[in-house]
This record gives C-alpha cells, structure tokens and sequence, in this order.
C-alpha cells in the first residue's frame, strides 16, 4: 500500500495472485497526510497507461515519456509499474501523487533534488481534452485529423463545448492503407482489441 510515494522495489497496479490494485493517493494537504482527492492508478487493460484522478474523475491519461521512465510488467498475473532498483547508493527516484495534483518522478543524489518528470505539463495532458478524431498539436490546439473537418459543437456541459470532428466522406472500403500519424498516445483499450504482438 503505497500512499503517495513510490519507491524503487514497490509496484503499482493490479496484482492477480491478490486480486488487488495499488494506488497513489495524494496527501489532503502540505502538511496532512489524510487521503486527498487525487489517485495515480494503473489502468489493467490491454496496452496499461497511467490514470489520474480528481475526486473519482478522470482526468489526464500518461503516454510515452512516462512509458519509458518505469519498468512496465503485462501477465496474466499482474499488470503493474515499477522504478528500477539501483545499486547507487548516492541516488534514490521515487514517483510521488502531490496534494495539487501534479505527478512528479524526483531523483536524489547526494544532497540535491532533480525532477525528472512532471505530469500533467500543459493542456494536452488532459484526458480527451479534444475529442473524437482529433488531436492536440505542439501548439497546444485541438485539430482534426487527415479525412476529418469540424462539425456540430458536441455539448460537453452546461459551460464547455468541443468540436466535433467527422468524415469528410463516406469511408471505403476499397482503400488499402491507413493514415500513419506520428508522435500521437495510443488510444485506450478498454473498449479496443489491441494485438500487441503486431509490430
């Protein structure tokens, strides 16, 4: 039971044999370590990601520099994520779920402190912060992909709408390829089959 800090040697996630998952949740405040509104979980789908949450609501998703910062465990008897286990003992990481809802992956050595990843870092950290058939640029803008153009506004809520992106004509099935587009998250597999074993 991790609390808000991950230590190397801890997992985070679901533990088949225990049928059990393992959280971060965040302190309420600086100085009180009750349980705050803020949980660091480990999706158990197909392909896991990182799940932030703010009072039971999803709000970011990690992707690929987070991915590639923890050791990353799918079996059937676990899906879990883990900090390496160093055999310097002048560094030590940890992976701590703040009380202000930030994620953050430090690194002591010797007496300074290092931050070596913080999450969520702009708006496109958060989670569907687009919608369907879009993505968020380097400019930190919702854009259509290839094939799509705005549509209907999508009411989200009573002050937040989104643009939907559609089809700019009907699909084919004729055509033999799909779009490659680079640097994007994969999308969730919760409602997705994903084959992990195609390259």
């Amino acid at each position: 039971y991790p609390t808000d800090t991950l230590l190397p040697g801890m997992k985070l996630g679901w533990d088949g044999t225990k049928n059990l998952n393992k959280n971060l949740t965040s302190w309420a405040l600086e100085n009180d370590p009750s349980s705050g509104s803020f949980v660091f979980a480990i999706e158990n789908w197909t392909v896991s990601h990182g799940l932030m949450y703010d009072t039971g609501q999803l709000e970011h998703r990690t992707g690929a520099l987070y991915s590639n910062l923890v050791n990353i465990t799918e079996t059937e008897e676990e899906i879990s994520h883990s900090l390496n286990i160093t055999t310097n003992v002048s560094s030590i990481s940890l992976l701590q779920m703040t009380y202000t809802g930030s994620l953050q992956l430090m690194e002591f050595i010797g007496g300074e402190t290092h931050t070596l990843f913080y999450f969520p870092n702009d708006i496109c950290d958060f989670y569907n912060t687009c919608g369907d058939n879009t993505y968020c640029n380097t400019s930190l803008n919702c854009v259509c992909i290839a094939g799509f153009q705005p549509g209907v506004q999508n009411t989200v809520g009573l002050t937040k709408s989104k643009t939907r992106c559609v089809r700019k004509s009907q699909l084919s099935c004729h055509e033999k390829e799909f779009k490659k587009i680079r640097n994007m998250k994969l999308p969730d597999t919760k409602y997705r089959i994903v084959d992990t074993k195609v390259g």
